[in-house]
């Protein structure tokens, strides 16, 4: 059985046994003319109403989110409890009147008998069950609306065991001990109202559930990525926190990398909060420990700009930084120093006018190169020459996956070099550089060249 199938067995069981209790406790208050059994048969018909939109609000309440109800129709559910509130109200208001009116009476006729006490006392018996099934499928289904109906249920307990010491009183010579337990009947009434309602407008006022923010910012603290929490909103909404989470990270951080951030937030607060909905927004934040080069990629990247080969140097206590920009190919020299002066001012601005800023401009391929395989005599010459200047680097150890092929700005020539696999990236680097410049060197009308540098046992 599904949790709504289950919600909805078990409002509908409480409809039927509130409307069972209405109709006997009716019949022997009218008998015996006991204002407390009748104040009890007017609660059990205000607790028929009350399962009536309990069932209502939990059948409408699942349903799933819709255009016009993005967040879902959870607050149904709110919606009844504030109608069961205001019913408990005026029940007990006019219980109270009764009760005193009877008080003032001078002549007050109560007969005790053997059903009138079995119904109270059957009363009790099934309120007992009934709270505890309710209760059960609240807690496992997190309804507000089923939570509220076993509180109400729990409380006419009580308000049965209060009527049986009016009955008692009754019977030892004391008739108007009736209607003071019918008064006290009324003030349980009142009382589960002020919780029913105290709660229900929190839910619908959207008032934060206690505890939720700091619980979020504790499970923020340990995401790797978050630099820190900058604001917790959580609202309820039937059985659905819902919760946004404002963070900040380092403005460094590939989009990509953010994106896995607040996933893996979302993910965990859904984890270790049930029932909540989590939506988490980063913003960029300047981290003290930003380096240079974090920096100028950030600037670059605000101007869709691309760069690399970033070099920084301290000459003379003043940090000198260096770097190639990327432009479109086709774009003209002046636009293309246009766009490198207003990257490198941008880097002026965030590290400091003192620092000297250099720029090259290399041109970005935008579009798609076509090649012709050279002839089988041609490409093993070519072969045996590539292979001499890779083998002339002391660094490499083996060297494969040759391939060469004419293009439209020449040769384009390409070969995997195998490292000692603890050799460093700078060492590789420059053993890759020697062997494409003696490549040049030796063979002419190269336009490309790309050495690829991998460890000595890779299947790469």
């Amino acid at each position: 059985m599904t949790e709504s199938d289950s919600k909805t067995s078990v409002a509908l069981s409480s409809v039927w046994a509130s409307a069972f209790l209405t109709v006997a406790k009716l019949a022997v208050g009218l008998l015996t003319g006991s204002l407390g059994i009748l104040s009890e048969a007017a609660h059990s018909l205000l607790d028929l109403g009350a399962a009536g939109l309990t069932y209502f609000a939990v059948r409408v309440s699942d349903q799933p989110a819709d255009s016009k109800h993005p967040f879902g129709h959870g607050k149904v559910e709110s919606v009844s409890a504030l109608a069961e509130t205001a019913l408990l109200f005026a029940t007990a208001v006019w219980i109270i009147r009764e009760a005193v009116l009877r008080l003032m009476a001078t002549n007050v006729e109560v007969a005790v008998t053997w059903y009138s006490i079995a119904v109270v006392v059957m009363s009790m018996a099934i309120d007992f069950g009934r709270s505890r099934a309710l209760m059960k499928v609240a807690k496992a289904t997190r309804s507000q609306a089923l939570e509220a109906d076993a509180l109400h249920f729990s409380s006419d307990i009580l308000s049965s065991a209060v009527v049986l010491v009016g009955l008692g009183c009754v019977a030892a010579g004391y008739p108007k001990g009736d209607a003071i337990a019918a008064i006290g009947v009324s003030l349980f009434v009142l009382h589960v109202s002020y919780r029913l309602g105290k709660r229900t407008i929190e839910v619908l006022i959207d008032t934060a559930p206690e505890g939720v923010a700091s619980q979020v910012e504790t499970i923020a603290a340990a995401i790797d990525g978050v630099a820190r929490v900058d604001r917790v909103r959580a609202r309820p909404a039937g059985t659905t926190t819902f919760v946004e989470v404002l963070i900040r990270v380092s403005r460094s951080m590939p989009l990509a990398r953010v994106q896995d951030v607040c996933d893996a937030l979302s993910s965990t607060i859904s984890h270790q909060l049930p029932g909540t909905d989590a939506f988490v927004k980063a913003e960029p934040l300047t981290l003290d420990d930003e380096s240079i080069i974090e920096t100028v990629h950030v600037v670059a990247g605000k101007r869709h700009v691309t760069v690399h080969d970033i070099f920084v140097e301290v000459l003379a206590g003043c940090s000198h930084v260096s770097f190639d920009i990327e432009v479109d190919e086709t774009m003209n020299i002046h636009d293309a120093h246009e766009v490198a002066s207003a990257v490198e001012q941008a880097v002026r601005d965030e590290l400091g006018e003192d620092v000297l800023v250099e720029t090259h401009i290399d041109p970005k391929r935008v579009s798609i190169l076509t090649g012709v395989p050279v002839d089988a005599d041609v490409f093993q010459r070519l072969e045996r020459e590539v292979l001499d200047c890779a083998g002339a680097v002391d660094d490499v150890r083996e060297v494969h996956g040759i391939h060469i092929r004419h293009g439209a700005e020449g040769l384009y020539i390409s070969l995997h070099c195998l490292f000692c696999p603890v050799t460093s990236v700078r060492t590789a680097h420059h053993a890759t550089a020697v062997i494409e410049q003696r490549i040049r060197e030796r063979i002419a009308g190269v336009g490309r060249v790309v050495v690829h540098a991998e460890p000595q046992g890779s299947d790469d």
